[in-house]
């Protein structure tokens, strides 16, 4: 998303808010609600958005929701042209990380006298909770979590002598080193792979050695990528990733392919990502060689402390209700609907983390979040990511471009800028 001013946005906001309360929209006359939702759904949980869309049209005669699936790249722009034009949607999915920058311009609706109508609402992961909620108040309704976990081909690393997970880094890499050398002569193999640019993977070693992106203190941000711990963490993650990739994935330039298309081609034994990873590691008609899915496995990352997991980054989705929407309450009704407990325990079906404690069971991706990292409540934190801050420092630590610490210390340069502007 190229970079606005929150200014601006605020402006098309309140001048769209004026209009909006003086005619109704042709959507909302329509009986039409209008949701986005990320093309995720549409691929994975498409049963639980049908599920969804029939109580609520059961409980709303005459109303019919019309879901717009969206891609991840685009839909920040999309939806700052729909606020220009005052032709928002009336639910839209925010990734966690994109949602305080919204909140902060006034986008989305208040909806903290709502809470009550939301099941397990008491009980919601407090990861994604934060990420809904600025200066006190509700914007958002958590919809579902996602940690970071090892998806493996247990052949090779039962031939590498790992027949239980390992319960620590240091075994891990060690199998790893191990397994390359035994498949040395396959062009391009990667023990673990995951990408140069994959900055997730980098910052839960800065966490595991007690790191921090940034902290706010005496009314402004201060970087904090080159403090003493988080540097001995992206010293370690440099030597681990030198250690279990092939060179040619420190590249940024976006030519890295997705880590489970490199699973399904036989050119690595592990990646570090999403548990929904399974999925795709076994491609359509493979030959029998190439068809992993009985041999692919998964366990949580283990920390550089023996016997704790590293902490992962609890990624995840809210729900809001644009301020611009003349169907409010119906799109509450909605979200209630959809993250009723039913359809988040159909989403942890699926591999998903479902929105609160109490429906979290003991699957891999679940015990993962029992350690987990998430980036600095500012609302210019999406301008860092869209700007590429962390990208930039991993290519320049992993070249060999910049030092560790000289990489460290010109991102924590930028991240402060960047969050302290107005």
């Amino acid at each position: 998303m190229r970079y606005r001013v929150l200014a601006v946005v605020a402006a098309a906001i309140a001048l769209s808010a004026v209009a909006a309360t003086t005619a109704q929209s042709s959507k909302a006359a329509g009986h039409t609600l209008t949701v986005w939702l990320q093309v995720d759904a549409q691929n994975g949980w498409a049963d639980v958005v049908a599920a969804a869309n029939n109580t609520f049209e059961s409980s709303h005669p005459g109303w019919n929701v019309n879901v717009q699936y969206q891609q991840w790249t685009d839909h920040l722009q999309k939806f700052d042209a729909t606020i220009a034009g005052n032709d928002t949607p009336d639910v839209i999915e925010m990734g966690n990380t994109e949602m305080t920058k919204y909140m902060a311009a006034g986008a989305f609706t208040n909806i903290t006298a709502n809470k009550g109508q939301f099941d397990n609402s008491s009980k919601w992961l407090a990861g994604l909770k934060a990420s809904a909620s600025y200066n006190g108040k509700l914007y958002g309704v958590p919809y579902y979590a996602g940690s970071r976990v090892i998806t493996y081909r247990s052949d090779l690393f039962k031939k590498a002598g790992l027949t239980k997970p390992p319960k620590s880094l240091a075994q891990f890499q060690n199998g790893l080193v191990k397994i390359g050398k035994m498949k040395k002569h396959v062009k391009g193999f990667s023990p673990l792979y995951v990408g140069g640019e994959d900055w997730y993977s980098a910052l839960s070693f800065v966490f595991d050695y007690g790191g921090s992106i940034a902290k706010f203190s005496h009314g402004k941000w201060h970087g904090t990528l080159a403090s003493k711990k988080s540097l001995a963490g992206l010293t370690r993650f440099k030597a681990f990733f030198k250690a279990t990739q092939s060179r040619s994935t420190a590249t940024l330039d976006g030519s890295n392919p997705f880590p489970y298309t490199v699973f399904s081609q036989g050119r690595t034994a592990a990646n570090y990502g999403p548990a929904w990873y399974t999925c795709c590691t076994t491609a359509q008609n493979a030959p029998p060689a190439l068809d992993f899915r009985k041999r692919t496995k998964q366990f949580v990352m283990p920390s550089h402390i023996k016997g704790k997991p590293m902490p992962g980054f609890l990624g995840g989705s809210d729900l809001a209700v644009p301020v611009q929407s003349n169907a409010k309450s119906q799109a509450i009704a909605w979200i209630a609907d959809f993250t009723s407990t039913a359809n988040e325990k159909a989403l942890e079906k699926k591999g998903n983390i479902p929105n609160a404690t109490n429906l979290l069971g003991a699957s891999v991706n679940e015990r993962a979040a029992a350690r987990s990292w998430f980036v600095p409540q500012a609302k210019h934190w999406v301008d860092v990511e869209n700007g590429n801050i962390l990208k930039t420092m991993l290519g320049q630590m992993l070249t060999g471009r910049l030092s560790v610490k000289q990489a460290a210390q010109t991102a924590s340069q930028n991240i402060a800028q960047t969050l302290n502007e107005s």
